[in-house]
C-alpha cells in the first residue's frame, strides 16, 4: 500500500469532496503552494485538520493513534535514532520491544523515513501516529536529557567544573548539561504521572527512581561525579543552603511543565554517601475517578454530604502518607466554597490554590506552627476551617475547641481505619467526652492500583487468592504488563473508603470508654460500614483491581 492517495482516504471517510481535492491542486499550482503535498494543502485550506488526516490514514494502514499519556517512552531508544534524522523527518524513538523498534510519526506516507530509520536501527518498525506538533515537543525533551547525559559522560562533570554560580546564570542556563538534566527530569516525571522523583546517591553511582502509582520504579543511574551538582541545582531551585550538608532541609520551587504551573516539594536528607534528595509535584491537574462524587462510590458520597451538611464538629479523614487525603479534602473544599461561607485553611505548604477560600502555610522557622496559626483563624471569624494536619495533643485540643463552639473543622489524622482515629485522639489526651461531643464522623482512605486495560486478561484466582477475596469471585482480572504501564500490569489508581457517622449510639460509646471493637461492630451492623478490605474486593469484582492491591489495606482482617 505505498501508493496511498491520500485525496482519495479523506473522501472515502467523509472528510472532504471532490471540490476540495480540486480547489487543492488548482492551489498546489500557485506560487504559495508549489511544492506542497495535497495533504499538507488540504489542511492549509482548511478542509481538514492533521487529526483528521492521521485517523484517516491509520485506518487505511492500519495503524494505531498514540495517547501518549498512557505510554512511557523508553529514553534508551532515543540513544539508537540520532536526533538529527528525529528532527529530518519528525520521528520520536518510543522503544525496542521483541525485536521491533517503536516510533512514532506524523506522516506514514514518507516511506523513504522509515527505510533510513530502519536500516540504522537495525530490525523492522513498529509505527504509530500522533500530531507534528507533539511530536516535535517531545523529540526535544528526550534529546535534551540524552544530550545532558552524554555531555555529562563525555565531560566527566564534577563539582568543580560546574560551580554554583553558572548554574545560576538565566541567559543560556540551558547550555549547562546538569541544569538540562534535572529540567528533563521533571518533565519526565511529569509526563509518566509520577508522584516523586527520588534521587539516591550511592558508593559508586546514583540512582533516579519514580513513584509511579504508588509504586516505586527505577527510572537512570547517573555517574556519582554528578551528583553533587545535581543536588546544588536542586538546592538553589528551592530556595535551600546549599552550603549545608549536615542536616535536613525542605523546601519548595514552581515551575512550568506542558504549560501547567506546577508546585515542587523539595526533601534533602544527609545519608553515608552524600545527599539524598526527594522532588515531591503538588500538581492541580490529578485526574480522579468519579470527580463529582470527590471520587467516591454513591454510598460513601451519601455519608460524607450527610457529614458536611452538619454545621458544626470535626470530620476526619486519615489514611498513611500518599492515599489521596490531600486531593480529597480539596475536592469537598471546593464544594463548601459555593456555599456563603467564610473557610479558611492552615497547610504545610499550600498545595493549590483554591477560589474564594483563605489559605496559609505554616512556617516553623517563623513561629507559624498549625496550633498557632489556628488560633489566629479562630480571631478571623471563619465558619468552615481546614487543618492539613492534625499532629499533636494542643492542635487536636484547639480543633476540638473550634467544633464546639460552632465551627465545622476539616483535618487529615494518621490512622489505619476510620475507628482508630477515636483511640488516636483519646490517646493524645482529649478527654472521652470532648471527643464525643465534637466529632462528626471519619472517612478513611486508601489508594489502589488499577488493572492496566491495554494488556488485561481474564484468569481463575488461584487458592491463595481465593482465600483473599472469598470463593464467590470465579474470574478476576490481571495485567500482563506492557510499555503502557512500564510492564507492571498496572495503570492509574482508584481511592476506597471506610466511613463512620457518629451518631447518638456511638457517642454514648466514646464516652463511656467502649471497645474499639464493639464500635466497629456498631458501625457495621447498624450504619452498613464497609471496611477497606470490602470495597477492595468490590473492585476486583469488578476487574477493577487485583487480590494482591487487597492484601495492602486488609491487614486488620482475621
Amino acid at each position: 500500500m505505498k501508493n496511498v492517495p491520500i485525496g482519495e482516504v479523506l473522501k472515502e471517510y467523509g472528510y472532504i469532496t471532490d471540490d476540495h481535492i480540486k480547489q487543492a491542486l488548482d492551489y498546489q499550482k500557485t506560487e504559495a503552494g508549489q511544492g506542497k503535498r495535497l495533504g499538507a494543502l488540504l489542511q492549509e485550506l482548511g478542509f481538514v485538520t492533521e487529526l483528521q488526516v492521521l485517523e484517516s490514514l491509520g485506518r487505511k494502514l492500519e495503524l494505531p493513534m498514540i495517547n501518549f499519556d498512557d505510554y512511557i517512552i523508553d529514553l534508551e531508544a532515543s540513544e539508537k535514532l540520532p536526533k538529527q534524522l528525529a528532527v529530518k523527518y519528525n520521528v520520536l524513538p518510543l522503544s525496542q520491544n521483541d525485536n521491533r523498534f517503536q516510533i512514532a510519526m506524523s506522516d506514514p506516507l514518507n516511506f523513504y523515513a522509515q527505510e533510513d530509520i530502519r536500516q540504522i536501527v537495525g530490525m523492522p518498525l513498529e509505527i504509530y501516529l500522533a500530531e507534528s506538533a507533539t511530536i516535535k515537543r517531545l523529540i526535544d525533551q528526550n534529546y535534551a536529557e540524552v544530550g545532558a547525559k552524554l555531555a555529562a559522560k563525555q565531560a566527566n562533570i564534577s563539582v568543580e567544573d560546574l560551580e554554583v554560580p553558572s548554574i545560576e546564570l538565566e541567559e543560556g542556563e540551558d547550555e549547562v548539561p546538569v541544569i538540562k538534566l534535572v529540567n528533563s527530569l521533571l518533565a519526565r516525571g511529569y509526563s509518566a504521572n509520577a508522584s516523586d522523583i527520588h534521587i539516591e546517591p550511592f558508593e559508586k553511582h546514583t540512582q533516579v527512581r519514580m513513584r509511579i502509582d504508588g509504586q516505586i520504579i527505577e527510572y537512570v543511574t547517573l555517574a556519582k561525579s554528578l551528583h553533587s551538582s545535581i543536588v546544588a541545582r536542586i538546592k538553589i531551585m528551592g530556595n535551600l543552603d546549599i552550603a549545608e550538608k549536615r542536616i535536613p532541609q525542605d523546601g519548595n520551587f514552581k515551575t512550568v511543565i506542558e504549560g501547567f504551573n506546577i508546585s515542587v516539594r523539595v526533601s534533602v536528607i544527609p545519608t553515608i554517601y552524600g545527599e539524598k534528595v526527594v522532588m515531591r509535584y503538588l500538581s492541580s491537574d490529578t485526574t480522579i475517578d468519579k470527580a463529582g462524587h470527590f471520587g467516591m462510590e454513591p454510598e460513601a458520597y451519601e455519608k460524607i454530604s450527610k457529614m458536611l451538611a452538619s454545621p458544626n464538629g470535626i470530620i476526619y479523614i486519615t489514611g498513611p502518607t500518599g492515599s489521596g487525603k490531600t486531593t480529597t479534602l480539596y475536592m469537598v473544599l471546593e464544594h463548601l466554597a459555593k456555599r456563603p461561607v467564610n473557610i479558611s485553611t492552615i497547610e504545610d505548604p499550600v498545595e493549590r490554590g483554591l477560589p474564594k477560600i483563605n489559605q496559609m502555610s505554616v512556617n516553623v522557622p517563623a513561629g507559624l506552627t498549625f496550633s498557632v496559626g489556628l488560633r489566629a483563624l479562630l480571631r478571623q471569624d471563619p465558619d468552615i476551617i481546614m487543618l492539613g494536619e492534625t499532629r499533636d495533643a494542643e492542635t487536636a485540643e484547639i480543633s476540638v475547641k473550634a467544633a464546639i463552639t460552632g465551627h465545622l473543622v476539616i483535618s487529615t489524622l494518621h490512622t489505619n481505619d476510620a475507628i482508630s482515629s477515636i483511640v488516636r485522639l483519646e490517646d493524645m489526651g482529649l478527654a472521652p467526652y470532648l471527643v464525643a461531643n465534637s466529632l462528626v464522623g471519619v472517612v478513611a482512605q486508601r489508594l489502589v492500583r488499577k488493572v492496566c486495560q491495554n494488556c488485561a486478561y481474564e484468569t481463575e484466582p488461584t487458592p491463595e487468592e481465593a482465600a483473599v477475596i472469598g470463593p464467590d469471585i470465579k474470574v478476576i482480572k490481571k495485567g500482563h504488563g506492557c510499555h503502557v504501564c512500564n510492564n507492571t500490569g498496572y495503570k492509574g489508581r482508584v481511592s476506597i473508603h471506610e466511613i463512620v457517622l457518629i451518631d447518638k449510639t456511638l457517642k454514648r460509646m466514646i464516652t463511656k470508654g467502649a471497645d474499639s471493637q464493639d464500635m466497629f461492630n456498631y458501625a457495621v451492623e447498624h450504619q452498613g460500614m464497609k471496611t477497606l478490605g470490602e470495597s477492595a474486593i468490590n473492585l476486583v469484582r469488578k476487574g477493577v483491581t487485583t487480590p494482591e492491591e487487597v492484601l495492602k489495606v486488609a491487614y486488620y482482617s482475621d
